[in-house]
Formats: structure tokens, sequence, C-alpha cells
């Protein structure tokens, strides 16, 4: 079985009884259970769980803390032979003080002990800080010898954590420090809940696990805690670099949540960052020889559309068509151009650059007349897409002109010798070459710049005519993947244009049509009833297959066969096996061949945390060989 550099880990809150030890020691053990039969490696339970963390003054009675020693001891013996390590709190004597622990338990042994270093003034009546525990002292704990100290790491198969007792999370140096080496943050807290309160928790954990770009484990204390004065509601969540894999509901006697963190990932974004370490020579090896079977059962949401999320897709839209406004306004601003040129084809991609165009000269105080659209069509042209065009440039209220491309694309055909019969390869990028020289010239004649259409997708896969639409003096799309063309183009009809019209359509009726068209680049005949016949996805694939690729590729730096295991996962339903494997194939070949088009692309800002830009954004040699990822598939 393949991990895929994940790690199963689970945040268990179990129902505790104020000072029980026997009735706490067995619904951890309970607990323990469930996570070894789910394949978990890693189990976390909350601040003081073997006793409660509500014992007050009867932390400072020896039959307490005994039995709390006791229990630990039991719970060891229990995992005798699971391949699971466990996290428990529990009250640990050492030298006279007492410590609020996180002891370390692996197949039946006491692995470790890390003490809680930030002791709030309440707690300072029963607990000393740990933070003077930092020389890795051995004590006998549990009838075992062992380390305690609060800078302990432990590695469980592949993955590094490290631990944190509740308010240790507030010093951002100690954080740091404790986590910069980790993939993992293990945190045992013991929270009480307010009205403000699980919101403020639920934000921090979610920063400070994009902070550190690590996995973040939170168990707290449950309801079975006293209600004295504070009420304990028992969350547990998981997070990854900011994000929520797991959590459990609130308010419940016992639960447990299972989530698979992705090592690797967070390993890869480590390789970027300047202010997180490695994992540290000197961790403890809990190992780990368990296989988990994550083809079986997943514990993970995996987003199909990594580049915009659904939840995010308002703001993105927004901030988005933002950027390329400020970009291609600050552009024309410093070279003081008379205007814009553009090609106008009625598809997505020359949609979104004359929205971006029209906000940018808005933004400016210039009239959009400035700018100069251009519909040129071909012999592939469809009257759908040529009226899309003119009624959106008409309705934008730019200056528009026709210019036919076919008799000059004719002539072309007889001085190279070409049969335009034939529509191959010199049939299509002839007409795209000829479009291309059209705006480079018009430019110039006009004092102008041409603005570039083409998205970051068609980049990626090469999907355009080097020097035709490969070429502009400004790509305004080059950041922005195909699926995030569409969706800000129709978050644009509805929150940005609408009311402008031409012919009795508004702009927005005009974007839905637009949205509502195939991708195409029109290059060949059109069809016996007069639609288009050269449908792009037919040919390379299914854009968001594509994008999907490219994200896991790019910004996370997988391997295919990972690429291919996540895929299965977000798609499931919507492509069978075989469809994503036959394209993620296509998409890697094609990333490779094509490189020569990215190395000479034109300027343009970027948008996603993606860039294809070989200034900064992805380096690679043009002559680069796929043989060996095609051959992992």
């Amino acid at each position: 079985m393949k991990d895929y550099g994940f790690i199963r880990v689970a945040a268990a809150v179990p129902e505790v009884r104020v000072a029980s030890v026997g009735h706490n020691v067995a619904d951890i053990c309970r607990l323990i259970e469930e996570a070894a039969g789910k394949e978990a490696a890693i189990v976390v339970f909350p601040e003081l769980s073997v006793t409660g963390a509500t014992c007050a003054d009867l932390f400072f009675n020896r039959q307490l803390t005994k039995s709390a020693e006791d229990g630990i001891a039991g719970i060891a013996g229990f995992t005798s032979g699971k391949d699971l390590a466990v996290v428990v709190g529990a009250p640990v004597p050492v030298c006279g003080n007492l410590y609020s622990c996180a002891v370390v338990i692996k197949d039946g042994k006491v692995a470790g002990i890390v003490p809680k270093k930030c002791i709030s003034a309440e707690n300072r009546r029963w607990f000393a800080s740990g933070a003077d525990l930092t020389d890795y002292d051995v004590i006998t704990y549990a009838g075992q010898e062992c380390e305690i100290s609060p800078d302990l790491h432990f590695k469980v198969g592949k993955g590094v954590f490290a631990i944190q007792v509740g308010e240790d999370v507030t010093v951002p140096e100690a954080f740091m420090s404790i986590c910069s080496s980790a993939h993992m943050v293990l945190h045992l807290s013991a929270d009480i809940e307010t009205l403000d309160s699980h919101k403020t928790v639920r934000e921090s954990l979610a920063h400070l696990s994009r902070m550190t770009s690590t996995a973040y484990i939170h168990a707290s204390a449950g309801t079975g805690e006293s209600t004295q004065d504070n009420v304990y509601a028992g969350y547990a969540s998981i997070w990854e670099s900011g994000n929520l894999l797991s959590e459990n509901e609130r308010f419940l006697k016992s639960s447990i949540t299972f989530a698979d963190v992705d090592l690797e990932g967070i390993e890869n974004r480590r390789l970027t960052s300047a202010s997180l370490g490695q994992v540290p020579a000197c961790c403890l090896d809990l190992g780990f020889t368990a296989e988990t079977d994550f083809e079986k059962e997943f514990h993970r949401y995996v987003e199909p559309s990594p580049f915009l999320p659904k939840a995010d897709m308002e703001a993105g839209c927004r901030d988005a068509l933002a950027i390329q406004v400020s970009a291609l306004a600050k552009r024309i601003s410093h070279i003081n151009c008379k205007t814009v040129i553009m090609g106008i084809s009625g598809g997505l991609d020359s949609t979104l650059a004359l929205l971006v165009a029209a906000l940018a000269f808005d933004s400016t105080g210039r009239s959009r007349k400035e700018i100069i659209g251009v519909t040129m069509p071909g012999f592939g042209t469809t009257s759908r897409t040529k009226n899309n065009a003119w009624d959106l440039m008409n309705a934008l209220g730019v200056t528009g002109l026709e210019i036919p491309i076919g008799p000059a694309v004719e002539q072309h055909f007889k001085d190279i010798d070409h049969d335009p019969s034939v529509h191959d390869a010199t049939y299509e990028n002839s007409q795209a070459r000829e479009r291309t020289q059209i705006l480079m010239d018009l430019a110039n004649k006009e004092g102008g710049i041409v603005i570039g259409t083409g998205d970051m997708s068609e980049l990626a896969l090469g999907w355009a005519t080097y020097n035709g639409d490969h070429m502009s003096m400004y790509g305004v799309n080059a950041g922005v993947p195909k699926t995030m063309v569409r969706s800000i183009v129709a978050w644009a009809a509805a929150n940005r244009f609408g009311n402008e019209s031409a012919d009795g359509r508004t702009v927005r009726d005009i974007l839905e049509d637009i949205l509502g068209t195939p991708i195409s680049p029109e290059l060949l005949p059109a069809a016996a009833d007069g639609t288009i016949a050269q449908v792009t996805e037919d040919l390379v694939g299914p854009y968001e297959l594509h994008d999907f690729f490219l994200y896991n590729m790019v910004k996370m730096g997988f391997a295919p066969e990972k690429i291919y295991f996540l895929a299965r996962k977000a798609f499931a339903g919507e492509y069978e096996d075989a469809v994503i494997l036959k394209w993620l194939k296509t998409f890697i070949r094609r990333f490779f061949s094509q490189q020569f088009k990215r190395s000479c692309m034109p300027d343009g800002p970027q948008v996603c945390s993606v860039s294809l830009s070989p200034r900064g954004g992805w380096m690679m040699p043009s002559d680069a060989w796929s043989t060996d990822y095609l051959a992992e598939l």
C-alpha cells in the first residue's frame, strides 16, 4: 500500500469524571482502541485528561498524582502491541514541583514527557513552569525511565511532531521555535467555553498552522469537567497550513475525529520558506510500521478547484480582477501609451481582457473609446462569437474594428505553397500569426500596446501558437487559470457590469452567452449548421482537470502518482479513473515539451499562488525530459 506522503492522526476527547482516574483511563483506552481500528498513527487527548483539568486543590493531594501515574502505566500497558503513538495529559511531579504535562506513549512504553511552560495566573497555585526543564532530564515515571523537556520532538513514521500544552501557544517566539522543525504540533488544552471563545480558538488555530506551515492537532477538555465556574465544550480539530481538515461537534460526552495529514505537502511548503527549519536529528523515533489503507478510506477533503475554492469564490474573483486592473492601469500610465489594442473573439479569455481594460481605463480617468478592440473573422469564426464580440465592444463603449483575415491568409498559403484544403497546424497557426501581426502593426500605428488574452492554463499546456496568440506586449490573463477566468467573468457579470447595453442586449446578457459558448480557437471551419466544430477540451482535455494537475505539480511539488491519487478523490463520480489518467499523461507531456513557449512569455501580473513566468515564477529548462514522470504513471 502507498502512503502518498500522508499520515492519519486523531484528536480525542474522553468522557472525563473529575478526579476519577480509573474511569478516565478506561475511556481513554476505549478511544485508543477506536483510533487503532481506524489505522491512525497518532491520537491526542486534552490537557490533564487522566485526572480532569478542574481538580483544583486536589492536585496538591498525593493520592491524585499517584493515581495519575498508575493510570499512565495502565494506558502504556494497553498500548502494548498497538502501532500508534498516544499523547495524553497528566499531572507529573518532578523534584518537588508539579507540572501539567503531555505524556507520550508508544507500544507499552512512556517515550517522553513534555511539560507546560506558560502557566496562567490561576494555575500557578498548582503548577510550576516547565521552562527550566530544557536539559532533557531523565526521570522515572510510571515505572519507566524517560526524558522530560518542553523541547522534545518525536518521530512517527515519516512525520515529526512537537507538543504544546495550554497557553504555550500564546508566546510567539516559543511557538515558532518549537514548531519550526516539526511537521505537526499536538496541542493539549483545557479551554473554557464562552460566547465568543470558539470563534477565537478557531481563528487562532487557523493562523498558527498557516504561520508555521504545520499540521495542528488540537484537543481540549470536555463536558465532564467541573461546571462550578466554567463550562468546557470538548472541542477537537485538525488543521493543516491554515486549512481545517476535520473537527468534532462540541458539547458531546466524548468524541474522536480523524484526518489524513499531508506530510509531503508540508515539507514542500517549507522548501520555499526562509523562516522554517527542517526536521531535527535529535528527535525521539517512536517508529511506525503499520500500513494505512488510504485508498480504502481517506479522511480528507480534496478541493477540485484549488486555485479558487468555492468557499472563497466571491472574494477571490473580486481580488483577482482588482489585481489585473491595477497591473494594467500601472503599465499604461507608466509608458504613457495612447491606447491599448486587443483581439476580441467572443471567447472567454478575450472577454476577460476587455473587461480588465475597461475597468483600468475607468480607474485612470480615461475614456473607454481609447481602447481598440479588433474582431478578425477567419475560416472558423461563427456568427455567435462574432456577434458577441461586437455587442460586447459596443455595450462597453470601446472603439471596435473588424479586419477579416481570410484574404491575407490565403495569400500567405500561396506564398509558402500550402494547400488550403489541408487543415493541419500550418492552416491553423497561419491564422493565429496573421491576427497577431495585425494587432502588433495596429499598435505601432496607433501608439499603443497589444494586450495579450491567453491564460495560465494555455501556457501550461502550450495551447498557443508560437509568436501568434502566444505573444503580446502585456498579458493581463497570464496569471489566471482557465477555470478561474470563467469564474471571474461570471462574477463581473453579476457585480461589475449589467446596465450598459447595445442593440437591446446588456453586458450581463452578453457575458452570460459567452460563458455558455464552448471554448475554441475557431481555426477550423464551422460545422454544417454553423456551430463551433473545434472544441478545445475535446482535444486537450477538461480544463478543470488540467488546472488541478497544474496546481498540485507546480505549487505543491507532488509526483504524478500522488496527483493521480488526489485527482481520483477530488473528481470521484465525475470522471472515470482511466479518463483522469489519460489527461494527466497529456498534461505532463505537454507541460514539459512546451516550456520553450513560457521561457519567452511577455510581462503579466501574477494573480494566484502559482506563476509560470520565467522571471521568478517557474524556472524550468526547455529541454527537460518527462520520461521518469510518465513512467511513474
